[in-house]
């Protein structure tokens, strides 16, 4: 098993060379991600809400979107997730359902999204929005798309991750951001930094990052049962350090933290040599809710599941954007 990483100087931006080196490449990029943005997107008759980013990687979005849909339930409404389901065989559009699709089919976030409510898969994103509002949806919520322009957006909301920012700065594959910053801020209506701000992009970016707001990404209250016990804790994330460090903060002892790529499909021997771990070290086995839908039901069981909740800077923020986005008044 090979853990994939990002070029190191992608985080960088004191880096220089390799950044001009790949610059002409990055230009193409750019220019290509800003022509197709100038393609008109088909207008759903519900509102549409993008939870997207810049960069390449984990930012947060699909908590953020639970944590919307669950807000949009909370108002009586009646939200549908449109996702193109990265990692899953299934092209055409297909409404997730949890009990018929595994994660080969649909990919992981959309089965953890469907525990909340209904999740549509596909490439074809207006596609999806059309059968989504003939099953019944009254709004759209989309995770990731930002940079697909097939479905108009009344709502666009940036997720930036603050562990790492923007990185260096630089356009795929100088660096990992999608296009521009600027190109992007301009297109968006709302900016989430998540986590301590720790390339100060508050600082960079947030005159002009519209509608800046933050949040933190909390254990759930699950952890609590692991507080002071010695665990082994693997996670197929973007960034799962991010998981293992939010368990050594809540008083939980890793005797081993083992990382997978992100959306990896656990292998037999995988899962033998972590059982073989946890017996021989005397310890639980834990994992993340998105890692958890990757695993087959025998093994599921052995395992102690602990998520993150969104808890927002602002307790009203997350509501004023939801007023926002239903108003129409946004994009």
């Amino acid at each position: 098993m090979v853990k994939l990483c990002a070029p190191v100087f992608w985080s960088k931006p004191s880096a220089k060379i390799r950044p001009l080196l790949l610059w002409p490449f990055s230009a193409i990029v750019a220019a290509v991600t800003a022509y197709k943005q100038r393609q008109p997107g088909e207008y759903a008759p519900v509102p549409v809400l993008c939870c997207g980013n810049i960069s390449v990687g984990g930012t947060g979005k699909t908590t953020v979107v639970l944590d919307l849909a669950a807000r949009l339930l909370q108002r009586g409404k009646n939200p549908h997730i449109l996702t193109r389901g990265y990692g899953g065989r299934l092209r055409t559009t297909t409404q997730v359902n949890p009990t018929l699709h595994s994660a080969q089919d649909v990919g992981d976030e959309p089965l953890l999204l469907a525990q909340i409510c209904p999740v549509w898969v596909g490439a074809d994103r207006a596609a999806s929005a059309r059968a989504a509002v003939a099953a019944g949806a009254d709004c759209l919520l989309m995770d990731d798309g930002f940079q697909n322009p097939s479905l108009h957006k009344n709502l666009s909301l940036l997720v930036v991750d603050g562990s790492v920012g923007l990185g260096n700065g630089h356009v795929l594959p100088a660096g990992p951001l999608r296009e521009p910053p600027l190109q992007a801020f301009a297109r968006a209506q709302a900016t989430l930094l998540i986590g301590a701000d720790k390339t100060d992009f508050q600082t960079h970016f947030g005159q002009v990052a519209p509608h800046f707001m933050r949040a933190e990404l909390r254990q759930s209250e699950t952890v609590k049962t692991l507080q002071g016990q010695r665990c082994v804790a693997f996670a197929g994330l973007g960034r799962p350090e991010k998981f293992f460090e939010g368990l050594k903060n809540c008083n939980v002892t890793l005797a081993q933290a083992v990382a997978f790529p992100d959306h990896y499909f656990y292998k037999h021997q995988d899962l033998k040599r972590l059982a073989e771990m946890a017996l021989s070290l005397q310890t639980r086995l834990v994992t993340t809710p998105k890692d958890a839908v990757r695993l087959p039901e025998y093994f599921r069981q052995k395992v102690t599941v602990i998520g993150v909740d969104l808890v927002w800077q602002n307790p009203t923020a997350p509501d004023a954007l939801l007023d926002l986005f239903l108003n129409g008044s946004a994009g």
